[in-house]
């Protein structure tokens, strides 16, 4: 009876010895565990939506660079099967007012101002086909861009339609230079030649090969800064 009783205040004793302890701690996440946690997935959001933002950059660059280099290449193949001056008239010099040569036949002729009356490669010297261009190249631009037909590139809509408007932002720019005949790095005027010297026959003035160079630029309508997309480079013997 008595180990009974003192077994019954051994438990009370322990008992009470538990509660004079305190409350057990809660299982949870203290506030600075909190906020690293939220440090820890903002960064990473932060790191995937720039990635997005880059990749999208990346192959808009990409989508804009083919489509320079194809509109480049329009517009050599539109003039792949043109003389380098003038079929009926020619590259030709006379004398001056000041007895100095006088060039004739370097660009449109006074009857060539559209596109399709240009049926040499030096007509294109100095002309833009842009799409704001207008018609008549007295301004430098003729309306663009264009393909191997010389028609307009029609732009295309964010639902893939084709509009009735030219591809907007941009421009094609044509410069044709006459060259050495045996340097292409060299650079001439367009009414350069090379007189009889000796036992060198010389050469006249329309028998330099010619280097045509086109380049693609792209007009952003949302800020209205222009970038060069392509160049394309090619010479004419």
């Amino acid at each position: 009876m008595g180990a009974h009783a003192s077994g019954r205040g051994r438990r009370r004793a322990s008992t009470t010895g538990n509660r004079a302890r305190g409350p057990r701690r809660v299982a949870g996440f203290t506030l600075i565990e909190t906020a690293l946690a939220t440090v820890i997935i903002g960064v990473g959001v932060v790191a995937m939506v720039e990635s997005q933002q880059a990749f999208i950059r990346s192959n808009l660059w990409s989508s804009h660079a083919a489509a320079g280099l194809l509109l480049a290449n329009e517009v050599r193949a539109r003039m792949a099967n043109l003389p380098k001056h003038d079929p009926v008239s020619g590259l030709t010099l006379s004398e001056g007012s000041g007895g100095s040569p006088e060039l004739h036949g370097w660009g449109p002729e006074s009857n060539e101002t559209e596109l399709w009356q240009f049926d040499d490669i030096d007509d294109f010297d100095g002309i833009t086909f842009h799409w704001a261009g207008t018609e008549g190249h007295g301004d430098g631009d003729l309306p663009g861009p264009i393909n191997a037909f010389g028609e307009v590139v029609q732009g295309i809509a964010p639902d893939g339609s084709v509009e009735e408007i030219p591809a907007r932002g941009w421009a094609q720019t044509v410069r044709v230079e006459k060259i050495g005949a045996f340097d292409t790095g060299t650079t001439l005027r367009p009414g350069d030649r090379e007189l009889p010297s000796g036992s060198r026959p010389g050469r006249a003035v329309d028998e330099y090969p010619l280097r045509v160079t086109v380049e693609v630029t792209y007009e952003d309508p949302a800020t209205a800064q222009t970038e060069l997309v392509a160049r394309l480079v090619w010479v004419v013997p």
